[in-house]
């Protein structure tokens, strides 16, 4: 381990020691975001939604039970750099398959611990999300953070198109007693987690997971001439408004097959229906949220990771509020009745995370099969 310093945008600098790729000689430069989930670090990593993101875990020991490969959420690791309180060398779990500093090491990823991250987070949480530099460099007299150019100006772009998949792939669903046929869906990838994919299998739907810009006439009328009961909009990284080819092909699909849409996917729905999204300060990232059903007044505690939301005030008419955010109230969940869509900005699939609303995969099952014979 060698001494690294983080140098945040607004020029406040802690210093802490390498692990991970330590032998990186470049500096790091990202966005920085703090996640307050206790567990499922490892989903996190894995998480393209990270993509771009320096991130900060608030829980101060982090590598406990080790690398899983069955919890990862993807291929690789997708934040640009990782950090820690402490992070555990000695692991415990009987699935337990590596040491994370061996795991980051492998992914070509610096880790920074020894950090006081809670202070760290006190300040993005009062200033809202910055930008931040790591370097082995420690910052002179004559460094100021506010003319480096370089972390001043640095913005997560291209987003989308560097985490969705290049081709199409097919991924065959379970069995389920009485139904008579697999539904099939077709799932946007905008940097979608797997656990998406698993939790479509386990409720009987084939999924067929298409790259972010497939166009929506391929869905509607694939010259494969097999049909598409549903299509989900995955979670995904960056700016949703970025994304205008894409929001333009989603267009298309509105009131014309049956549409569920996650995180990003949730903003991009929001986006081709009529309304704007808006960057929070410092956005929702963990296992611990709390949303409102209006509707029932029910309170759901969820798993979220994202910087943007909804604006309500931009909702079209024919769209109905239907979720919020109980701390700050933004919007959390959005039914649109005459265009067969539902959307909600945290994660139902859960992984990791409370299993609280898992409930809306199996409503975006039954809106497939409403008015079918196998129903």
């Amino acid at each position: 381990m060698q001494k690294m310093y983080l140098v945040l945008q607004n020029g406040h600098v802690f210093e802490g020691r390498s692990f991970g790729a330590d032998d990186r000689t470049d500096d790091v430069v990202g966005e920085i975001v703090f996640t307050t989930a206790m567990t499922g670090y490892l989903e996190s990593l894995t998480d393209p939604s990270y993509f771009g993101q320096v991130l900060v875990q608030t829980f101060p020991l982090i590598g406990n039970y080790g690398v899983i490969p069955e919890d990862l959420e993807s291929t690789k690791v997708h934040v640009k750099a990782y950090v820690v309180r402490e992070v555990c060398d000695t692991p415990s779990n009987y699935r337990c398959k590596g040491k994370l500093d061996d795991f980051l090491k492998q992914q070509g990823v610096l880790g920074i611990c020894g950090i006081d991250t809670r202070a760290l987070t006190e300040i993005i949480r009062e200033a809202g999300v910055m930008n931040v530099r790591i370097t082995r460099r420690a910052p002179d007299a004559a460094y100021d953070a506010k003319k480096d150019e370089t972390l001043q100006s640095y913005a997560v772009k291209g987003a989308v198109a560097a985490t969705t998949c290049s081709a199409p792939s097919f991924h065959p669903g379970s069995d389920v007693p009485g139904r008579k046929r697999h539904l099939h869906v077709a799932l946007y990838d905008f940097g979608t987690k797997e656990n998406i994919v698993r939790s479509l299998g386990e409720r009987g739907c084939d999924v067929t997971v298409v790259p972010a810009g497939t166009p929506a006439d391929e869905i509607l009328h694939p010259q494969n001439g097999e049909s598409y009961d549903g299509v989900m909009l995955s979670n995904g990284p960056g700016d949703p408004a970025e994304n205008r080819a894409v929001i333009e092909e989603v267009r298309k699909l509105l009131g014309k097959i049956p549409l569920f849409g996650i995180c990003l996917g949730h903003q991009i729905l929001a986006l081709a229906a009529g309304a704007e999204t808006e960057k929070l300060k410092y956005g929702h990232r963990g296992a611990n949220q709390p949303v409102k059903d209006l509707e029932t007044g029910r309170i759901y505690i969820t798993s979220q990771n994202h910087g943007y939301a909804v604006r309500t005030s931009t909702l079209p008419r024919d769209a109905r509020l239907r979720l919020i955010n109980v701390n700050d109230g933004t919007v959390e969940g959005i039914a649109y009745p005459n265009l067969r869509a539902f959307s909600v900005q945290y994660h139902p699939e859960a992984c990791a995370g409370p299993h609280d609303s898992r409930y809306l995969f199996d409503e975006f099952v039954r809106r497939m099969l409403d008015g079918k014979e196998e129903n």
